[in-house]
């Protein structure tokens, strides 16, 4: 119990109920009693340890805490990145520095060197040279990392401080420091996580099941601490989802729950975002957006003017008309229509409302794909579904160019029904004929120098 003097009962007492309003919500007066010069004595309980954690600035530092937990988590995967880019960087250099050095001994005596030979050596060096500022970008983000982690580990324990002591650190100052924090990180790993795609790994086989065709993803927003994974099987007039709480649960086949969508789905083109599953509904050109937490659609909206119901599928037909996916820069829908003589549409859209916000159109035909992926507002393209395909074709929409590529991959089960990248670990996630598989990608920016 505490007690305060000098006060007005009817005061006191009015101020606590506007700060709480009923007993159960806070402090609680049980008694009072006047002195010997008529000034009140108030016996106050305080509430239970529990009930403080209804102090709307409780609420508030528990959102904090949890920003700081997914910045940490999503740093943790950036890490990860710079270490492998900065070792494929730091063997690229040795390489350079010897065929560089080859080079210098074949100046210093030609005779050594016939002129052919001695063409294509200072070729290859023209070819690696860029790669030493590039050296020197990912040296310095490495230690930007290390800066932004220890600013993590410095807010977390502000943080456990204010949480034992309510109200030693403004509020206000701390959510200004989060949110800096969290755009620092975005455009670190905006940065780092953007380029041109050179290769593509061995597959990864993580589960056998299911038919011929399916869909299965986990969330593709950044940052993120969504370990869910989520499973579509078969390619038409299904409403069945499930979800899996781990990946470790979805390849031993446990704890999942089933979400029943209201309406069908069509194709295999579906994306996780941010909590909310696109999917393409059944016999129209309509996307849904369905959200997983309340279980309800939040909204559908026509595509206009896409093609659906095989008129423009992928090479494998399976209702693949419209190909929904997420990369670095946002959602995106992937189709055709005959305006466009078939060939693939790019369309950016907004994921609240479902608005095309910009659209591009690649010449690509689009029943010559096998399928199609995003990364970093780059559209690539395979020439087939079945064995020998490979990554065919590469649409920039940042400069609405285009090129053919030769980016070789491994179909080893000889049927993609479904690829799709998630930017947040940077891999590629394929359905091949019953089998979930995926790949690790290799990005690759060059950072061109003032003298060039």
């Amino acid at each position: 119990s505490f007690f305060f003097s000098t006060c007005s009962y009817t005061g006191f007492y009015v101020f606590l109920q506007a700060l709480y309003p009923s007993p159960e919500e806070g402090w609680q007066i049980y008694s009072s009693a006047q002195d010997a010069d008529g000034k009140c004595i108030c016996t106050v309980v305080a509430p239970a340890q529990n009930m403080c954690n209804r102090d709307p600035r409780s609420r508030q530092l528990r959102q904090l805490m949890e920003k700081v937990q997914n910045i940490s988590q999503s740093m943790e995967v950036l890490d990860l990145r710079t270490y492998r880019d900065l070792e494929y960087v730091k063997n690229t250099e040795s390489l350079m520095k010897v065929v560089d050095g080859k080079l210098k001994v074949a100046s210093e005596n030609p005779r050594s060197l016939n002129p052919k030979g001695f063409q294509e050596l200072k070729d290859k060096v023209a070819q690696l040279l860029p790669l030493l500022p590039v050296l020197d970008q990912y040296k310095n983000d490495a230690k930007m990392i290390l800066r932004l982690r220890e600013e993590v580990r410095n807010l977390s324990l502000v943080l456990m401080n204010i949480q034992e002591e309510m109200g030693a650190y403004d509020y206000e100052e701390l959510r200004q420091r989060v949110l800096l924090l969290e755009t620092r990180l975005h455009s670190c790993m905006q940065k780092l996580g953007c380029g041109k795609l050179t290769g593509v790994s061995n597959p990864i086989t993580v589960r056998a099941s299911g038919s011929r065709f399916g869909c299965w993803m986990t969330d593709t927003m950044i940052p993120s601490s969504d370990n869910r994974v989520w499973y579509v099987d078969g390619y038409f007039k299904g409403r069945r989802v499930l979800e899996y709480r781990t990946m470790n649960d979805f390849v031993k086949g446990q704890n999942f729950v089933q979400h029943s969508l209201q309406h069908p789905w069509a194709g295999t083109g579906h994306v996780v975002y941010n909590g909310s599953l696109y999917y393409n509904k059944y016999q129209s050109n309509i996307i849904v957006k369905y959200h997983f937490r309340s279980r309800s659609v939040l909204v559908q909206r026509s595509l206009s003017g896409a093609g659906y119901n095989n008129t423009f599928p992928y090479s494998w037909g399976g209702y693949s008309d419209i190909d929904l996916m997420a990369d670095e820069n946002g959602l995106w829908a992937v189709y055709t229509t005959i305006s466009n003589a078939g060939n693939i549409v790019i369309s950016r859209l907004e994921p609240q409302t479902l608005e095309v916000l910009q659209t591009w159109d690649t010449g690509y035909p689009k029943r010559s794909a096998g399928e199609s992926f995003m990364i970093c507002g780059t559209l690539y393209v395979t020439n087939s579904h079945l064995a020998g395909a490979k990554i065919y074709f590469a649409y920039y929409t940042n400069t609405s160019s285009y090129e053919y590529t030769d980016i070789p991959f491994h179909n080893q089960y000889s049927h993609i029904s479904m690829m799709d990248y998630n930017p947040r670990e940077r891999m590629l996630y394929t359905w091949n004929n019953g089998h979930q598989v995926l790949y690790h990608v290799t990005l690759f920016q060059v950072i061109k120098t003032s003298g060039d």
